[in-house]
């Protein structure tokens, strides 16, 4: 048993890509290039979809609390995260720092859930550039085109595959295999685009606030369509931050590009907090506009707003402003390839380290001869990706993306307190203060987002951690370069 939680070394970690000659990854990411990274990733399905979603179906106008509640925990994860990419810049984010913390099993479980992050990141996202392609162009792409086979329109009509969401994933996969700092340079351009659309709306919108649709702020007791206790009050504030939760996964992103970062110890920190800072005053913002300007329950009405809802609104409640409507259906067609381009890149960053690792097949860790990307590894992520993106509906893609990403950061800050009592010693650059209080209050925090998401988003997800474990003793116990 003793195998199973084996360590790696932190000397052992800092030192891999620097045995690798010329076949590692390139260091050519700035710290401007890395808050723009966590950027790209942050603002997209979760503002412009989820913030809805939430918003319609759990918490109405006290959506705003929620991205607070779901703030909250990240930042308390983000300090955590920012540690640990100061102490061990390399690619792996959270699985690598639970390889050094508390051992080989857990580092696999925790890259394990990385894939419902990343790779059902990726997917649900695919999904809503989908969604607002077709509201772009009209609803001219027949029902069964744009949807999956376990979705059905009003009329009847049952969906077969969406083409648009594999479409979009195969155009980022090429751009990735190409290189990351095109893929970085694209995704500044983008990031700037989307932010400033996103201003213009909270800008514009807030003179279309009506203070009716705020009133009562919390969804009451009693109030048909919403009589579960998850779906009004307090508790449906709390399942809203756990939907709303997806709309910050982008953050840890940048801690996989590490190994890729110029001067990982002083540019993570702030690469990780400055990204989730400034996303987290645009959520707020952005999601008082919304609910002010068009009331929740139209987000939960398929005839109205329950898909392309930004659009929805603009179109619907703010008179005279239908050619923002359309301006803010392109930037966030953009702004949705941004976070599919951070996403897939963070998943095949962590399949690239888990594969030198062992406990992934060597295809993984194969890196381009000419662009020193893990292109096979590109590859096989699009078929899997594929997969989700275009025969499974978004909202359980998001909701596993969620549960994923909590279970990921509960186990960084469970990391935090072991290496501070197993190695005091070690330098870094940047600690997270009050330790032991900030990583217990953030495994709480994210504690507690696990518990008020759907009972069946938590057997999905047990029954994937299953299917891991599975995995790891069948391979990747036998392969692990650590044991043998």
């Amino acid at each position: 048993m003793a195998s199973l939680f084996a360590k790696k070394s932190i000397a052992d970690l800092i030192s891999t890509d620097k045995k690798e000659g010329g076949h590692e990854l390139k260091r050519n990411l700035g710290r401007f290039n890395l808050v723009m990274l966590g950027i790209g990733a942050i603002i997209g399905a979760g503002l412009f979809v989820r913030t809805a979603a939430a918003a319609g179906e759990y918490a109405g106008p006290a959506v705003t609390i929620s991205f607070l509640i779901a703030a909250l925990g990240c930042a308390l994860a983000g300090l955590c995260y920012a540690e640990f990419a100061s102490i061990i810049p390399i690619a792996g984010s959270a699985y690598t720092y639970a390889y050094a913390t508390i051992g080989e099993i857990v580092a696999w479980i925790i890259g394990w859930a990385l894939i419902l992050e990343y790779a059902l990141g990726a997917a649900t996202v695919s999904i809503a550039w989908s969604e607002y392609l077709n509201k772009l162009l009209g609803g001219i792409i027949p029902y069964e085109w744009c949807h999956s086979p376990f979705e059905v329109s009003t009329s009847g009509i049952h969906g077969l595959v969406n083409l648009p969401a594999l479409l979009i994933l195969f155009l980022i996969t090429l751009l990735l295999i190409k290189g990351t700092q095109e893929s970085a340079k694209v995704n500044a351009i983008i990031v700037f685009v989307k932010v400033a659309i996103v201003l213009i709306f909270i800008f514009v919108g807030w003179s279309f606030i009506k203070p009716e649709n705020h009133t009562p702020y919390l969804i009451p007791e009693g109030t048909v369509g919403y009589e579960g206790f998850w779906n009004h009050g307090w508790a449906g504030v709390l399942t809203g931050a756990g939907i709303v939760f997806f709309a910050f996964i982008g953050f840890d992103a940048v801690s996989t590009a590490a190994q890729e970062a110029k001067n990982p110890q002083k540019d993570m920190p702030i690469g990780i907090l400055g990204s989730l800072l400034i996303c987290t005053l645009l959520y707020v913002l952005f999601a008082h506009v919304l609910t002010g300007v068009a009331p929740y329950t139209d987000f939960n009405d398929p005839t109205k707003g329950k898909e392309a809802s930004v659009a929805f609104a603009i179109s619907n409640y703010m008179t005279g402003y239908g050619w923002l409507a359309t301006a803010i259906t392109v930037a966030i067609l953009a702004g949705f390839s941004s976070v599919i381009l951070v996403m897939l890149m963070g998943q095949s960053r962590v399949f690239y380290t888990m594969s030198k690792d062992g406990l992934l097949p060597p295809v993984f860790s194969e890196l381009h001869s000419k662009f020193s990307t893990p292109h096979k590894s590109n590859w096989i992520l699009l078929v899997f990706v594929g997969f989700f993106g275009g025969f499974v509906p978004g909202s359980v893609a998001g909701d596993l993306t969620s549960i994923g990403t909590l279970f990921a950061f509960i186990l960084v800050c469970l990391g935090v307190i072991l290496l501070r009592k197993s190695s005091p010693e070690i330098n870094r650059p940047f600690k997270t203060p009050l330790v032991p209080l900030v990583p217990i209050l953030g495994m709480i925090v994210c504690g507690a987002m696990i518990f008020s998401l759907p009972t069946s988003t938590q057997l999905s997800a047990f029954l994937w951690m299953i299917a891991g474990i599975v995995i790891y003793f069948v391979y990747s116990k036998k392969h692990s370069k650590l044991n043998r």
